[in-house]
């Protein structure tokens, strides 16, 4: 390779200043620091491989940040990030204190629009066009939307309404037929009748008053860029429909473009996995939920599952493979994804609506208006729920509690550990007269024998853990873990009580009135928002019953988390074990001495 370019480009005005046939070696070399940093630090890599020639094109094209540059979803923008100003400090990448891995208004001026969730950049986009025009500025707003974001409700709403304006926007569809698994539905097929050239019915976003071009080659620079410069000089909206391959530049990434959506470590030269280690290891809670849905099904055949977009990541893939019939990938729709199980439910149905935590919160009409208002024994199966590490604030499943809390009718209930998690699915599976939103988090438990026999849970009941004498520590969902790790720690373990509370609506007041009458003084926790989530329900109840012990609340505090190991973000959030023994022996203190 010739001397380096991408040494001496660090803001796209650098990258102008290149002569068009240089671009090439440049795109190359942003793959290679892509790859080389992915492998070691983690992070997502097909994504931001596949848009390396468009990024680069549209920074050479485009007056950013003059011209607002909107990447959705925003892990396709690594290489974005490398081009603004963020080149050597793309090591700290999703590492604590570090850049986020998401573009962010307050991290960069080149970051024109926060994203980490889909199918939010057409509306964002037009906004910013629409205030362009109100304010009398002539400049560009383009969206790039891609990894199955179009399939979105949302995104056809911005479509919708772009479509009636005269807006400076274009709108670049990324279509690489994959989100983190490949795409599903009818608008991938029609897309695919579209690039094999067989689609012979007028064209949707020409439907739309979108002037289209395309679909062309992603990876073609020269084309790119000749287009790009043409798209600028034309008035309205209009949609690009770009080509791409996910992974690009990397043989096993553009070969197992599920896998190495974010692949985790691996080695940067051959692009291989390292090996599995033969330890045992606890199973991932996602695992919990697929092996056991699978299970329950093949005994109860009104069991049927529901995911958006999100089979692999749940797990739901292997009801997928078993009973296919029965299980259903959605693709990026939530809402559709919640009123589809309500319907189900109408019919008899058992259905397990699968959906990450902070995915969730794109339904919560749904959840309210078609679900618990109607007291429909739907299941909701939080996944990744309370801290989720390095993903971050965009993805952090920590709000779950607080607003599920306030919807009546609807039963919340936190599994401690694997073997809670499959009793509590094997209960509701036996019928339920109301709606459940079970939440579990992301990775493994602790338990390595958990495929033990069913058991019922009675809902809304409590377990207690270990008696105490002064202080109850009152826990919901893993982090009784914690919690009883920090109990070790203490030289007067008798001085403390434990109880897993498992529900978090109903409140087991019967215990509750035990513990309030028994102890001087009571610790909830909980990995959710202190604002209006577990800890507030026990606040309630000692007030409402007028008990006059003191109630210390430990869980997030009311900011957003950023990103980091979820070590690291217990700690700073002070519920590690380490912290939780800290407070235990300063209130234990306060109690003796007072």
């Amino acid at each position: 390779m010739n001397k380096s370019l991408l040494k001496h480009i660090n803001l796209p005005k650098d990258l102008r200043l290149l002569q068009q046939e240089d671009l090439p070696q440049l795109a190359q070399e942003l793959r290679e620091i892509i790859i080389n940093i992915v492998a070691t630090k983690e992070g997502h890599l097909g994504a931001s491989l596949g848009v390396v020639e468009l990024t680069i094109a549209l920074h050479y094209v485009f007056n950013t940040p003059d011209d607002e540059l909107i990447w959705d979803v925003g892990h396709q923008a690594y290489g974005h990030k490398i081009l603004t100003g963020r080149k050597d400090i793309f090591e700290s990448n999703r590492q604590l204190n570090g850049i986020s891995g998401f573009p962010k208004r307050n991290e960069s001026v080149y970051d024109s629009f926060g994203v980490g969730h889909s199918s939010t950049s057409i509306s964002a986009a037009l906004g910013m066009a629409i205030a362009s025009q109100l304010k009398g500025k002539d400049k560009h707003h383009i969206a790039v939307i891609g990894d199955a974001s179009i399939a979105s409700g949302m995104a056809f709403e911005g479509l919708n309404h772009a479509g009636v304006t005269n807006a400076n926007l274009l709108v670049i569809l990324n279509d690489n037929a994959i989100g983190i698994d490949p795409s599903v539905g009818a608008l991938k097929q029609y897309l695919t009748n579209v690039k094999k050239g067989t689609e012979k019915q007028d064209n949707i976003f020409e439907a739309l008053n979108f002037n289209y071009s395309g679909p062309i080659d992603g990876h073609n620079l020269p084309l790119l860029l000749s287009e790009l410069k043409r798209l600028k000089t034309v008035t309205g909206p209009k949609f690009l429909h770009i080509i791409t391959t996910k992974g690009k530049g990397l043989k096993q990434a553009e070969l197992d473009q599920v896998k190495y959506h974010a692949p985790g470590k691996f080695n940067a030269k051959t692009g291989e996995l390292p090996l599995k280690s033969n330890i045992k290891l606890a199973p991932k809670f996602q695992d919990v939920f697929g092996e056991t849905i699978v299970e329950l099904a093949l005994k109860n055949k009104n069991i049927v599952g529901i995911t958006p977009a999100m089979p692999t990541g749940s797990s739901l893939k292997y009801m997928m493979e078993t009973i296919p019939n029965r299980a259903f990938d959605v693709g990026i729709a939530e809402q559709h994804a919640v009123t589809l199980a309500a319907g189900m439910a109408t019919q008899g149905l058992i259905p397990f609506c699968n959906i990450y935590s902070t995915f969730l919160q794109r339904a919560y009409d749904q959840v309210i208006h078609d679900v618990a208002l109607q007291n429909l024994p739907v299941i909701f199966c939080l996944d990744r729920a309370g801290l989720v590490g390095e993903d971050g604030a965009t993805h952090h499943g920590v709000f779950d509690l607080a607003y599920l809390n306030c919807i009546p009718n609807l039963v919340i209930f936190a599994p401690s550990n694997a073997i809670a998690l499959r009793n509590i699915m094997y209960t509701v599976q036996l019928g339920i007269d109301f709606p459940i939103a079970v939440r579990y988090p992301r990775g493994r438990g602790h338990l390595l024998n958990w495929k033990v026999p069913f058991e019922t849970i009675k809902i809304g009941k409590g377990i207690c853990i270990q008696q105490g004498t002064d202080i109850a520590i009152l826990s919901i969902g893993t982090l009784a873990k914690n919690v009883a790790d920090a109990i070790k720690l203490l030289d007067h373990k008798e001085a403390v009580g434990h109880y897993d509370m498992q529900f978090i609506k109903p409140l087991d007041d019967v215990l509750l009135h035990e513990i309030f009458s028994s102890y001087k003084a009571v610790i909830t926790i909980e990995d959710g928002t202190i604002v209006g989530g577990f800890g507030t329900s026990i606040l309630a109840f000692a007030n409402t019953h007028n008990y006059k012990q003191s109630v210390t609340n430990l869980g997030i505090d009311d900011n957003f988390v950023s990103h980091g190991t979820i070590e690291q973000l217990q700690q700073l959030q002070q519920f590690d074990a380490v912290a939780i023994k800290n407070k235990i022996v300063e209130l234990l203190f306060v109690l003796n001495n007072g």
